[in-house]
């Protein structure tokens, strides 16, 4: 099933679960249909090849650069699924899409952000009656498994000045072996896509969270900061002192536990997840965020994630008129909670009012921060 609501802004954005990659790429051609596109986001699940998904959108859109990730999940104008493609294709009318591509982010992703954003900045155009920082924005699609991401964006962000970015970690469903992005006709590992958007319309960049602090302290006593391992909390094996802290067993834990009861620190007066991935044979833990020892992890409870959401959206919308579409980054976790608090549709009802699209992530960057369980994004005005 497909949809392909035209936006008032021009943005088509177009979605197909065929499992046949053939089959869902020839929906997808048929349903964007002909118009002036300058660029297309690509947003893909693991279980279509991204060898041939890049081939194929290649083929089908032959004049139209598409930059694009696999997903652990994707957020469709029909609801969010597991198995689909999602395009977003922003026509030329109203925005200028400038890109670049940062490569081996692991070993020298940091040296090379700065100067691409340097490179991106060169080309936005001169306009003295509008703020840099109300005309453009920046996005940013990374591997969800270099834990890279937190050099990254410091670099990038320090380089930005005014620009404010948001973006997503690649992910693959929740198998954790292989991420991918796809720039330019290629299929890119162990790297990021840097995309600077000059808009014409009114956006708002914005982030929800649904979280709040208990009592309940862990400190990480042991831990492989590079990997993102904790293998003690309080001088205790990692996966029993968290378990124990819920009132779980070990064998017990997965992530829906993981996104039920996720770990925060506190920076700045603000409470940020640390999300745990999985835990490991040895009973440490892998977490999405960036580690280290001597780290406090606060204990958190999820809040009402459908009233903190249309909270959010109701928001944004009171501060710029009304919303024409979301482009959205949103960690998995959140989508796990709400399936196992019986709410994903009811969070869903909020994104089809609100039109909001996207995929959901392995982490959420958020100007010069990488987070986990947060929904961030743009939010989309319609056009004078």
């Amino acid at each position: 099933m497909a949809a392909s609501p035209i936006t008032n802004c021009g943005v088509r954005i177009v979605s197909s679960c065929d499992p046949s990659l053939n089959n869902a790429i020839a929906e997808l051609r048929r349903d964007l249909g002909d118009g002036d596109f300058q660029h297309i986001l690509a947003f893909y699940a693991i279980d279509h090849d991204a060898e041939k998904m890049s081939s194929a959108l290649a083929y089908a859109f032959p004049d139209i650069p598409i930059t694009g990730c696999s997903t652990a999940g994707e957020i469709t104008p029909v609801g969010a699924v597991q198995g689909g493609i999602l395009l977003v294709a922003f026509p030329r009318a109203g925005f200028r899409i400038h890109t670049g591509l940062i490569e081996d982010i692991s070993n020298f992703g940091v040296e090379r952000a700065a100067q691409m954003v340097r490179k991106l900045k060169s080309q936005i155009r001169d306009d003295s009656d509008r703020a840099l920082r109300d005309r453009v924005f920046a996005m940013m699609m990374v591997d969800g498994l270099s834990n890279a991401e937190e050099p990254l964006i410091a670099a990038i962000h320090w380089a930005m000045n005014e620009i404010q970015l948001v973006g997503g970690s690649a992910g693959d469903g929740l198998s954790f072996e292989n991420t991918s992005l796809i720039y330019d006709g290629n299929v890119v590992a162990s790297g990021a896509a840097l995309i600077f958007v000059e808009c014409d319309v009114p956006f708002r960049i914005f982030k929800t969270q649904n979280f709040e602090p208990t009592a309940t302290k862990l400190v990480v006593t042991a831990a492989d900061s590079h990997n993102r391992i904790v293998y003690e909390l309080n001088a205790e094996p990692a996966a029993l002192e968290y378990a124990t802290a819920i009132d779980l067993l070990p064998e017990d834990l997965g992530p829906f536990s993981f996104a039920s009861y996720p770990l925060v620190v506190k920076i700045g007066g603000d409470y940020y997840c640390r999300s745990i991935r999985n835990m490991n044979p040895d009973r440490s833990l892998s977490f999405f965020c960036a580690i280290d020892e001597g780290l406090v992890f606060t204990v958190a409870t999820p809040t009402d994630i459908v009233a903190s959401t249309a909270s959010a959206l109701k928001d944004v919308e009171s501060s710029m008129g009304k919303i024409d579409f979301v482009l959205g980054f949103e960690c998995v976790l959140r989508r796990l909670d709400a399936e196992n608090r019986q709410v994903r549709h009811k969070v869903e009802d909020i994104y089809q009012r609100y039109n909001v699209v996207g995929f959901h992530t392995y982490g959420e960057q958020y100007n010069a921060m990488h987070l986990n369980q947060t929904l961030t994004g743009i939010a989309f005005g319609h056009a004078s």
